[in-house]
């Protein structure tokens, strides 16, 4: 019996000749984790049958609503979020309220980004996923099927 592998072409696109697939999720009202959640398992391809751990098998994830996704329990206020740039004094601490008032967006980059490998292949990931902070997006041309969260 021989192990399928399945075939990635050079610039990426295609999946032994289907192209990949553009999903949206609308983000309003919905939990932080459940949103990432299902955003990193299609970015992945945890959701095909041709799931392989060390290929790109995942398909397009556009998140619309970003600014109206929901935090549970204190995490909006109470939660510390940390950067550090590398430098002497480079650390910084925020709160995802203060990221909401700035860029709602990067709430749902930073979990999803949280998420899936950290390495090459991550890095390779995250440029399929699109997150917007309101109901418009410019992807309307690729006919993205909605996700429902579970």
């Amino acid at each position: 019996m021989k192990t399928y592998l399945p075939k990635i072409d050079k610039l990426n696109r295609t999946i032994d000749e289907q192209p990949r697939k553009w999903h949206i999720i609308d983000a309003d009202g919905a939990v932080l984790g459940k949103v990432a959640t299902k955003a990193a398992d299609v970015l992945r391809g945890k959701n095909k049958p041709t799931f392989t751990p060390h290929l790109d098998t995942g398909d397009f994830v556009v998140v619309i609503n970003a600014e109206k996704v929901v935090l549970t329990g204190k995490k909006e206020t109470e939660k510390v979020m940390t950067s550090f740039s590398g430098w002497r004094g480079g650390q910084k601490h925020f709160t995802p309220a203060d990221v909401r008032a700035k860029q709602p967006e990067r709430l749902v980059e930073r979990a999803v980004r949280g998420m899936i490998p950290h390495n090459r292949l991550g890095r390779q990931m995250i440029r399929k996923l699109k997150v917007y902070a309101g109901p418009d997006h410019p992807h309307k041309a690729q006919a993205p099927a909605a996700l429902e969260l579970a």
